[in-house]
């Protein structure tokens, strides 16, 4: 069985099973923390976010439909939904654990699984000081090209699959790309 197909069937086994959403969950959270990490610079910031991203999917998992895309790009969709009503409207809503534990009966993560994955995303920002400088570069162009710009170089996303992560033509998002490139270079 291919990728696709195993990941296609986890899908429709997690419309009716909480497990199989857990293991979508446990394959795709570092991706999508790390997505919203680059985007947010802010490590407790991108949790939050990264907790609402599963817990809308979660909500709206029954509704999802299989067109031939990647689960991934759905949830990249959403963190990138999230992030965007974030910074429009300036404040952040939040999600507790407890709330996904009392209200959905998931339980992502043990405390001190988070822990050492807080420990681990603030050492790896540490390490990053440059990174740091040139997202806050990045934070100065329109959000259409930050979300171009962070899915190619932070979470190393083919155009292809920036296209239908963004709902736009291949052709249209690497034109936003070399567009914000350009613009970004102004800044050094």
């Amino acid at each position: 069985m291919d990728n696709n197909h195993s990941e296609k069937d986890l899908v429709a086994r997690a419309k009716h099973c909480p497990e199989a959403f857990g293991w979508l969950y446990d394959q795709n959270y570092s991706a999508i923390l790390n997505y919203c990490i680059r985007r947010t610079g802010d490590v407790e910031l991108a949790q939050d976010i990264t907790a609402e991203t599963f817990v809308k999917a979660l909500k709206n998992i029954g509704r999802y439909e299989w067109r031939g895309s990647s689960f991934s790009a759905w949830l990249y969709r959403i963190a990138g939904n999230e992030l965007t009503s974030y910074y429009r409207k300036g404040a952040n809503k939040t999600v507790s654990l407890e709330y996904l534990r009392e209200s959905q009966g998931f339980d992502p993560s043990s405390q001190a699984e988070l822990e050492e994955e807080l420990i681990a995303a603030e050492e790896q920002l540490a390490r990053f000081q440059e990174f740091l400088s040139c997202r806050q570069k990045i934070s100065q162009l329109p959000i259409k090209y930050q979300e171009v710009i962070t899915l190619r170089f932070f979470a190393c996303r083919s155009l292809k699959d920036i296209a239908e992560i963004l709902g736009k033509p291949e052709g249209t998002t690497k034109s936003l790309l070399h567009r914000g490139l350009k613009k970004l270079r102004r800044f050094f």
